[in-house]
């Protein structure tokens, strides 16, 4: 790590001891984070210009990924007094080709370009978010361009984000999983217990993924900006987490909901067969997933604060009682 990445490292920890001496709330963390973003409008025309190629690929995949998920929900929906088992060889049953394979086509997009286009925009996001919450002054649009990020912490970050990909897709897909055996047992009669207790898996499942979420992302701030990365960065981001992970819920909660709030309208009126709608829902989306990524770095220096300022309160303690 350089000196000028170190000075900025040290004026956000002291810049945030200046904002509050108590522990940031999720309002704070989310009105700072408002702060940062719109304070710069250098800031938002770069992330507007680096964010293109992620907004051009998010119409084509999120139409695709909505009219699969109509698809599926008609194959899934079954008949009131549905009660037959084994679930598994239903599913296979009324499983189409097609369908199939374009479930795999949705993974394959998900897991490759998606992540790749969505990890670049998060790199250049927080990177500039906390140069400019470091600094004094507002960054010009020459500084952000002639300001790169070095190649070790771009490596750093990719092993990073690929750990996060394979446990958050995991996560996921036992999600998806409980979902499916939901919607096919909530109109039987007889399974209606199965379909409350699965319904009540996924609720605890839920607030879990939204709990590792906040660490999950903490661990690529933690890669992007400190140079730690893989198990390290996982192990340091729980770490500075820890007696703050209602707050990383609350925050996670936050955007989930605003993510689920865009999509579930435009399922509804079919804003997935083109138009304005599907443009106007990745345009706010994208600009959730800038401001989700703004809050994690606010979030991420916040608990590093406390975390430091717990540690040296301890220290003093021991040596007041040695010297005792």
């Amino acid at each position: 790590m350089n000196s000028n990445h170190i000075m900025l490292n040290e004026k956000l920890i002291e810049k945030n001891h200046d904002i509050r001496n108590q522990k940031l709330g999720v309002f704070d963390i989310l009105k700072e984070a408002l702060i940062i973003t719109f304070k710069n409008f250098n800031f938002i025309i770069f992330i507007l210009l680096t964010s293109l190629p992620l907004f051009g690929f998010m119409v084509y995949y999120e139409s695709f990924l909505q009219e699969t998920l109509v698809e599926t929900y008609d194959i899934l929906k079954q008949t009131p007094g549905y009660s037959g088992w084994p679930v598994p060889n239903f599913i296979h049953n009324k499983m189409t080709k097609h369908v199939f394979y374009e479930l795999l086509q949705l993974g394959f997009l998900y897991l490759v370009p998606l992540h790749l286009l969505e990890l670049c925009t998060v790199i250049v996001t927080v990177d500039l978010s906390s140069k400019i919450h470091a600094q004094e002054r507002p960054m010009t649009l020459k500084e952000m361009i002639h300001k790169p990020i070095c190649g070790a912490r771009l490596r750093g970050t990719f092993i990073t984000s690929i750990y996060v990909l394979h446990i958050s897709t995991c996560t996921l897909l036992g999600l998806i999983w409980l979902v499916t055996y939901f919607l096919i047992l909530e109109n039987s009669i007889i399974e209606v217990f199965f379909a409350g207790f699965y319904g009540a898996v996924f609720l605890v499942l839920l607030v879990k993924y939204l709990e590792w979420s906040a660490i999950w992302n903490m661990s690529i701030v933690i890669s992007v900006w400190e140079g730690i990365y893989g198990g390290e960065a996982f192990a340091l981001s729980a770490y500075f987490c820890k007696g703050s992970k209602g707050r990383g819920v609350l925050l996670m909660l936050v955007f989930f909901v605003w993510g689920l709030g865009l999509r579930l309208p435009c399922l509804l009126f079919g804003c997935y067969e083109g138009g304005i709608g599907i443009v106007a829902q990745i345009s706010l989306f994208c600009l959730g997933n800038v401001l989700k990524w703004v809050v994690c770095m606010v979030y991420f220096y916040d608990c590093k604060k406390r975390t430091l300022e717990k540690n040296f309160g301890e220290e003093v303690e021991r040596d007041v009682e040695f010297a005792a």
